[in-house]
């Protein structure tokens, strides 16, 4: 019943402009439930203070509860163990330390980075970076013309350079499931490693990195329910132990000398400074939550919603949606001769909060011809009124424009 789920997010109860709030940006972030800010606030109420330090009862308390988060993310996504769940400030943090140890310390001059077409700029630019400082190259793998990567391609792609490839679970703009059992396959059978972004496949795919197979696999808490400031990396045990440190400080070492510097075993190595024990503790409040819902109901439910607004969509004037998948929940589209952000501005008037712009992925942008886009995501908060709501602000808008 996604009405009365909906009762649970304080955020969703408001108006705007005398209308109630539509809330369609759930592939950006998430709305939280009372649940998770209550953690939240018993945290900083109860039992603020840090975590591994003193010998007092709230950091005690603090650490137990920050280490039991820690099991709770490895059991949620499958992996073998909680050595292998590094806490990051989200997939963007996780990206660039997988680039800046394992990427850095491993590449040479000549070899070469396959990232896919269709990527967020956080799964572009930090190979990007890395490439600069190793004299590694970063290759294209291009998409379909229905907005998929291009599996052919990619085998084409493949030589003794191959080192690392970098695909997204699920796009942020189409919603496209990739076909990431395939890609890992083969770069596995090339010998070159494979990192997963996960920011949106986090939320809409079953997962067990451990089944999978994924070398690295990221993602932020907050598409999850989650707040903003805390994400996951996991690695295989294997890759992270050889891997050195991307941060010194605190929590990090064994024991510091002006002579050298021993360091902290997994996952602390990767840890260093003041961890954000509130955000850890909330997320895994947020996969409890969320893991209390039927998995299967929850996404036909997502999925429906996308279907009824893409059909609802199709049939208005002007307007052209982009790489639209069934079963995706997210739909990106352009109304011909209205510029998106002229769109979105009076779709907020009306009360429906969506994404306008390039979302974070120029090279698609590019491919696709446009220079932005309007997205309506979808969360296990929307209901069948939202997509009426929609489709009734696009068709005055279109009015108007």
């Amino acid at each position: 019943d996604a009405r009365h789920v909906a009762t649970q997010f304080p955020a969703l109860k408001q108006s705007i402009n005398q209308q109630r709030l539509v809330y369609l940006d759930s592939a950006a972030t998430t709305q939280k439930p009372q649940c998770v800010i209550d953690t939240i606030t018993r945290y900083y109420s109860r039992h603020n203070a840090n975590v591994h330090r003193g010998s007092h009862r709230l950091t005690a308390q603090a650490t137990s509860e920050f280490e039991q988060a820690r099991k709770i993310v490895a059991g949620f996504i499958g992996a073998a163990s909680t050595k292998e769940i590094i806490w990051t400030r989200g997939a963007t943090e996780a990206l660039n330390l997988i680039a800046q140890t394992y990427a850095r310390n491993t590449l040479k001059p000549g070899d070469e980075i396959l990232v896919g077409e269709m990527e967020h700029h956080a799964n572009i630019v930090p190979w990007q970076i890395v490439a600069e400082q190793t004299g590694a190259r970063v290759v294209k793998i291009p998409m379909t013309a229905e907005c998929r990567l291009d599996l052919s391609a990619l085998r084409r792609l493949f030589n003794h350079n191959t080192k690392i490839v970098a695909v997204a679970h699920i796009t942020n703009v189409t919603g496209t499931r990739q076909p990431i059992e395939a890609v890992i396959q083969q770069a596995h059978a090339q010998g070159a490693i494979v990192v997963i972004d996960g920011a949106q496949g986090i939320v809409h795919d079953q997962l067990n990195v451990d089944t999978l197979g994924a070398d690295f696999y990221v993602f932020s808490g907050h598409k999850l329910y989650a707040p903003a400031g805390i994400g996951v990396l996991y690695g295989r045990l294997d890759l992270l132990t050889t891997m050195p440190p991307w941060q010194g400080g605190g929590k990090m070492v064994e024991k510091v000398s002006f002579s050298g510097t021993t360091f902290s075993q997994l996952p602390g190595k990767f840890e260093a400074g003041t961890p954000n024990v509130a955000g850890a503790i909330a997320l895994a409040s947020a996969i409890s939550w969320y893991q209390s819902f039927d998995h299967i109901q929850t996404q036909a439910h997502i999925h429906h919603l996308a279907e009824q607004t893409y059909k609802a969509l199709s049939q208005l004037p002007d307007v052209r949606i982009l790489g639209y998948q069934k079963g995706a929940s997210v739909i990106s589209f352009i109304i011909d001769g209205v510029h998106h952000q002229d769109a979105a501005t009076l779709l907020d008037q009306q009360g429906i909060a969506l994404r306008a712009g390039n979302h974070c992925a120029h090279p698609l942008m590019d491919a696709l011809g446009v220079k932005g886009t309007l997205r309506a995501s979808f969360a296990i908060y929307n209901t069948s009124e939202d997509v009426d709501r929609l489709i009734s602000a696009v068709e005055k808008a279109i009015d108007m424009l």
